[in-house]
Parts: structure tokens; sequence; C-alpha cells
């Protein structure tokens, strides 16, 4: 079974309506097995608030060492977001798996009218994976209610009911008691269930859970009759996208940062720590820095603040409430409000929660039950809004917005997930240019795409010139095929067509024929203008006909090297030798001399097995030497030549601590690398601080895990994906674009193979817009080709000059003369030279 097919399997469950009762889902895992036996599981009950919290304590567990799995919903790009292991998606793979071994199991239940239902499907897929996967504890968000949802056929050893409003009540109940009490089903035998309700909906849960621990704000400072177990206090933004909180329990205490705003994520925080104290042996640190690492899309995100740019997925009356009291912490002039709502949502209540906006621009999700644009218009002037207009499309109305506000105004798009996730796609929308030298390289492209064996044979046929793959609005990729297809070109969509989630597609044509479609989109009024947008700046179809003017880091003038200083003991190739300043130093001057136009200076190993230094070890050992380098030397300033210490180098410090990049920042360094890619939650406002460009290296682990088995659908694509995120994080913490460097972590969890895939697809990174820097100097990857520790000068030289061709703007090596040699050979079969040469 292919991908597609176990997919469409899965999707096309949601035509069978939902029955009460877990007996479906139970009899789907017994012909599985019941795989899920063993798995300690945690469900996550309530109105509001399941979602965040849910991520909150799977963040929180990870942090405490502990293998995690996480199951939420709805997703926003593709289903297999529902369903994750330590963060990673479940693979198509595993996907492929389960429908090989469920397919006639779901025909034959269908044939007696005992189909499970779509959510049933994932709940159990979830249960399968992460039996199979082994994790220490999983994490359910419950999906309507808690007594007859699907989620409930585990026996949880914690729960929890964040939250009861009136919803669902065709289903769960006509009143907050029925409700409460549905949802307070989820309470586990041996554990007290964890709420923070208050009032009827606390005495129902009380009634039906017994023992409880209670999570809420102290209205003032005095004791309250029924304070509750577990206090939270929100104390407001630390900055525009994160703020404090401070959770009290009986005997413990910790004071965090939340990456989501609002009072209420508060007492979701402190819902999620309770239950993390239930769950596992966690510490302060693992309950501060697993909550602040807990991002979670579309939830009061801050996009920019130039103007100030909101993504929030509130779908009901309570939610705007919610997000009205959060964006009232900030400062705008105009509000220029986005709204796409689903059709059976209560828009009116939704306006009147939200503050009246001074200009509207209403549009409709790409799904069936996204409400009419000039419904949602006409509530909006009803509610007083003085202009309201309407776009077919999300992310026209966003581009809209943008257009019409100023700089101290604030754009905010909100009304449904499904809004949002459409809204998010003008940052994380990635179109891929790949490499096709031959037919075979065709091929390849078009069955990881997914598409159809007909087509790939016709395709592979004809000869094209340029190859570009990205997800589609389910709407418009017929009209991009068709319009493609009329200038000349190829496109061929994937098979996956799981319900109104994007279409994958693959472009092909020449330079002029992507010319020519682009300027067919540019005016059309269906989002395909963005998308046409995004095509030319991947395809360069704009780029000026000279390089950049007035550049200020060596990767914009061309291809440069930068040169590896471990001033550890232990570095897998150098360790000890310029353990001293002195040797450090001297090292460095070689380097620079060599041509070398970075130095990285790191202070802790990450090879295998290596062992951990503390915080100021690693400044001990790195602070001196760049403050020595930074000293007098005229780096690349007036050009006098005159310094008397130093180096004429951009300086880097190779770090994954916020302390340490801090220190070095202040002791004169200009660059971050973090090879963790932002794992400290610290480390992108200290880059953004001392606006420092940052090296962001796609990494399972560091220090690495010794045999540690990761599994890719496809090395390159899960890479993209999951810088995606961190380079987000990274702008919206104020970084530009050219300051982030993509590292795609050659040998960091991926086998030798895996890694000289990396390297032959490394154009793909260029999809991000951001500088690409390649470490491959001295690893085991050459393995690969018979060279073992100690051997690896020449196959380190060769793959120098194919990252260069391959379009790597940093190249990190130890040995700099040769690799200098290496990089200006591959720059002169395309009539380059290097940066800093006439």
């Amino acid at each position: 079974m292919e991908y597609h097919e176990a997919a469409d399997l899965l999707v096309g469950l949601r035509r069978f309506r939902p029955s009460p009762g877990t007996e479906s889902t139970r009899a789907f895992l017994e012909h599985l097995g019941d795989p899920h036996e063993g798995v300690s599981f945690v469900q996550i009950a309530g109105s509001n608030g399941k979602g965040s919290t849910a991520r909150m304590l799977e963040s929180v567990l990870r942090e405490a060492g502990l293998t995690v799995g996480l199951f939420t919903s709805p997703h926003l790009e593709d289903l297999r977001e529902r369903v994750r292991v330590d963060g990673r998606k479940i693979p198509k793979a595993a996907v492929r798996e389960f429908g090989e071994r469920t397919g006639e199991y779901l025909t034959a239940q269908a044939s007696e009218g005992a189909s499970p239902t779509f959510f049933e499907a994932m709940t159990t897929l979830a249960c399968w994976h992460f039996g199979r996967k082994d994790v220490d504890v999983a994490v359910l968000e419950v999906g309507i209610g808690g007594r007859y949802d699907a989620t409930s056929v585990v026996d949880p050893v914690a729960s929890a009911v964040t939250s009861v409003s009136l919803e669902h009540t065709g289903i769960i109940g006509d009143t907050i008691e029925e409700i409460a009490a549905d949802k307070a089903q989820v309470a586990p035998a041996d554990a007290p269930l964890v709420t923070a309700t208050t009032g009827t909906a606390l005495e129902t849960v009380r009634s039906v859970a017994g023992e409880v621990v209670t999570v809420g704000a102290l209205e003032d400072e005095g004791e309250p009759t029924d304070r509750p177990d577990v206090t939270v206090r929100y104390g407001g933004r630390t900055n525009h996208a994160e703020a404090a909180v401070s959770i009290d329990g009986e005997d413990w205490a910790v004071d965090a940062r939340l990456p989501v705003l609002g009072a209420h994520q508060a007492e979701n925080a402190g819902i999620a720590a309770a239950l993390a104290r239930q769950v596992a042996d966690v510490s302060t640190r693992d309950l501060e820095r697993g909550l602040r690492n807990a991002h979670w899309p579309g939830r009061f995100e801050v996009m920019g603040t130039d103007p100030l740019v909101v993504l929030d997925g509130a779908h009901n009356p309570g939610a705007c409430e919610r997000l009205a009291e959060t964006l009232a912490s900030f400062e705008y002039d105009d509000l220029h409000l986005v709204i796409g709502a689903m059709h059976d949502k209560d828009h009116r209540e939704m306006a009147a929660a939200l503050p009246t906006p001074d200009r509207v621009t209403a549009c409709e999700p790409s799904l069936e039950r996204a409400e009419d644009a000039d419904v949602l218009a006409r509530v909006f002037a009803n509610a007083g809004a003085p202009l309201v207009d309407t776009e077919p499309a999300v992310l026209d109305a966003l581009n809209a917005a943008l257009e019409a506000a100023e700089p101290g105004d604030c754009v905010l798009v909100t009304g449904s997930l499904f809004a949002i996730a459409e809204a998010r796609r003008r940052w994380t929308r990635t179109a891929v240019p790949k490499r096709v030298r031959d037919r075979n390289d065709a091929r390849n492209v078009l069955e990881h795409a997914d598409v159809d064996a007909a087509t790939i044979t016709d395709v592979t046929e004809s000869g094209v010139h340029r190859v570009v793959t990205m997800a589609l609005p389910r709407d418009g990729a017929s009209t991009i095929e068709r319009e493609l297809v009329r200038v000349g070109g190829e496109c061929s969509l994937s098979r996956v067509r799981s319900g109104d989630d994007p279409v994958e597609a693959v472009l092909m044509g020449t330079l002029a024929q992507f010319d020519r479609l682009t300027e067919t989109l540019a005016d059309r009024s269906d989002g395909l203008a963005s998308i046409a947008r995004d095509l030319r700046t991947t395809l360069e179809l704009d780029a000026p006909a000279n390089g950049p003017a007035g550049t200020n880091y060596p990767w914009e003038t061309g291809p440069c090297i930068m040169g590896i200083l471990n001033v550890t003991p232990d570095s897998f190739h150098d360790g000890g030798r310029y353990d001293t300043l002195e040797d450090a130093l001297a090292r460095a001057e070689r380097m620079v001399d060599a041509g070398a136009e970075i130095v990285d200076v790191g202070g802790e190993s990450t090879r295998p097995g290596a062992d951990p230094v503390s915080v100021d070890d690693e400044i001990d050992r790195v602070v001196p030497v760049i403050e020595r380098l930074a000293g007098g030397g005229d780096r690349g300033g007036d050009g006098d030549g005159n310094g008397d210490e130093g180096v004429d180098a951009l300086l880097s410090v190779d770090t994954r601590r916020a302390a340490v990049a801090e220190a070095a920042l202040e002791a004169g360094a200009d660059v971050v690398n973090d090879v963790s890619g932002l794992a400290d939650p610290e480390m992108r406002f200290v880059a953004a601080e001392y606006d420092a460009p940052v090296v962001l290296m796609h990494s399972i682990d560091a220090p690495v895990v010794p045999d540690r088995n990761v599994q890719y659908d496809d090395v390159v694509e899960d890479v993209i994906e999951q810088l995606t995120e961190r380079v987000l994080l990274a702008e919206k913490a104020g970084l530009e674009r050219d300051q982030i460097l993509i590292d795609p972590g050659l040998g960091f969890a991926k086998t030798p193979d895996e890694s000289f895939e990396l390297l032959d697809r490394l154009e793909e990174l260029r999809t991000f817009g951001c500088p690409i820097l390649v470490g491959h100097s001295h690893k085991s990857m050459f393995e690969r080709v018979d060279r073992a520790h100690g051997e690896r000068l020449e196959p380190t030289i060769a793959a120098t000059s194919l990252a260069v061709d391959r379009g790597a703007d940093v190249v990190r090596v130890h040995d700099v003369p040769e690799n200098v040699v290496a990089m200006k050979t591959a720059l002169a079969t395309r009539g380059g030279v290097s940066s800093g040469e006439p």
C-alpha cells in the first residue's frame, strides 16, 4: 500500500458519523493485538486550553528525559501532525504500515455498518504508534467530552479537565453541569483529577471524580475560602512573544516564561506542571525550560511587531474574550481584523467579544464548512466596524490588511484554526527547488510527491530545466496545473487528497515558462498571487543582475570558509591541541591568514559520548579566546590593518547555551553557532538583542546520542520541515532571514548515506531564503568511502567542493588552506571567485 492510499483510507472515514462509546476503538485496538498496553497515558479534556496544556505537558516531560507521545487535533497542514513522538510527526512509512495492517478490517467493519470514524481511527493509529515506539508517556488530547470519547479507551495514569463551557450541546449535554459530568469521566483510577474549573462545574467534577487537584489564580493577596491547590499568577508580557508565570503548589514552586500569551495560559501551565509532577520526577529546571519551549502554533502567535501581527485560532465567544484580554496588553493604533470562521459558530457573539476593529477583511478558509465571507462581513458591519471588506482567500485578506496597516497598527487574524493554518503559510510555505540531472532524478522527485505512476512515466520523458515542489491549496492546485501546462510546462499533483489539506505538487518547466506562469497568477484574487511571489523568489526570477550592494556578512558576496577552533580537551578531531590561550590564538591567526573569513570558537564537544561541560567552564574556555581575537584587529572596518591584536575575521561562538552565547557576544563575538537549533529558549532573544546572526542546525540530539535510530521518510524533506519552525522562531524574535543560517546537521542522527544525500540535495534548502552552512569536516560519514578517523582530509576537501557547487554559503572546516583551494576550484567552474578576492 502506498502512503496516499493509507491516508485516503483514513480520511475517507470522515463520512461515518460518530456513535457514543469506546467500543469501536477498543475493538480496533484488539484487532491489532492491544499495542497500547504497557504505555502510560495522560488524558486532557476541556472546552478550551486542552491542546495548549497537552503541548506544555509533553514539553516538560521531554525536558525531563522521557520519550513522549503526543496526540492532538485538529491538524494545520498534514494529518500526521496529530501523532508525534518526541516532537516528530509519525512517518509516512508508519502510516503505510498501519493502512496495510488495517485495510481489510476497516472494509469488513464498514460492510457491517460498524466502521470506526476518522477520529477513532486516528486515536487507534496514535496508540499503535506509541506502543511500537515504546514511549514512556503518551499525552492524549480528548476530542469531545470525556465519557464517550475515543481516547477514553485507555486507563490513564493522570488526567485533567481544563475548563467547561457550553459546547457540543447536542452530544454531551445541554447544561454546564451535564458537560462537566461528561468531561470528568476521564478521571484516573489511582490519582486525583487536575482541573481549573470553578463554580458549579467544579462541584460537578468533584462529585464525579472524587479527589481533585484544583488550579487557579488568586483574585487578591488574601486567603480565599476555597484556595486552589495549585495557584498561578500571570505576570504579563516580558517581551512581545513571551509572558511570565508563577506556579505554587503545596511544597513546590516555579517561575517560568511561556511562549504563548494570555492570563488563561497561566492556568494551562499550572495544570501541565501539576500533571507532570504526578507522572514523573521533574525538576524545577525541567518545568521552567519545558514550559518555555512549549510553542503551539496559532495560539496568540506574534508574527511581527511593525506592525503588530497576531494569529490566534479563537473559534468561539469564550476564546474571543480571552483573545481580546490578551490583545489589550499591547499598544497599537488601528486594528485590522482578518476573520475566517466556520458556519456552525456563533459569529455575533464572537464579534461582540472582540475589540471593535477599525477595518475588517472577511474571508473563507478553503473547506466546505467555512462561513461565507459576505455573511461574516455583515455580522461585523452590524457590530459597528466602520470599514468592512471581503476577500475570497485568507492569504489575500491577510496581504490586504498588511498593505493597509501602518507601522503602529495591529493586524489580527482569527476565527478558526483553519484560517490560521492558511495565514501561517505566508511564513512557512516552502517552494523547494529540486536538482534534476536526468530521468532518474525526475522519477525520484515525482515518486516522493506520491504522483500517479502513469504520470511519472509520461513526465520523465519530457526535458525540463527547473523543478520545484510545493504544497498548493486544494482549490488552487488544478488552476496552477492548467496554467503551467498552458505555457508549456508540466505540473503533477499528488494522489494524496486528505480532505481540505494542501496538495503536494511538482512543477516543472523552463525559467521562461515559470515567468509566464507567475505573471498570469500575479493579479488573481484567490490566494494564488502569493504563490506566484513565492515561486519568483525561489527561482530568483527577480534577482538583480549584479551582486548585492552594501553587504554586512562575508556570505553575502559569495561562499566563505569558517575555520574551526575547538578549545576543548575532548573534541573528536582536534581535542586538546588548542587548550592554551596562546595555542588557540596562533591557530586562529593561521586560519585567517589561509583565507578563513569566520573563526568558530567552541568550548564543548558534541561528539557521541562526550562528557557534559558546565556553563561556567564553557564560558571560561571560550571568552578569553574571543576577547583576545576581538581585541584590536582590523575586522573588516576601516581597512587600515593597524590592529595590534585580534584577527581580521568574524568571530563565531559554537554553543547551545544562551548564557555562553551572551558572554561571548559581550566579549566580541559576532555570530552564534547553535548546534541544537534553539533548544535553549533564551538563545533566539540573545541573538536578536545583539543583532547577531545565528546558525540553526538540524539535530535530534546535541551532544550526539550513540546508536540513535531515527526514521526519516525523506531525510531532506524532513530536515526542511523541522527547520521551518526553527527559522520562524528566530524571525519572531527579531532576526532577519539573512541573519539566520541553516545547517542540515550532517552526521547528527543521520546515517552516512543520509548525510551524503543531504549534501547532494543541498540546493533544496534554498527554500528558506537563508544562507546555508555545511559542517562535514572529518566526520564519520566518510566511513562510507572507506576512510577511518584520521584519514578523512581528502574526502573533506572533495565534499567542500561539492557543497560549494550545491549552493553552500559557509563551509565549516578544520583544515582551512586545503578547503579554501577546494572552494575556489568549485567557484571557478562557474566563473566565480571567493568573497573578498578581486
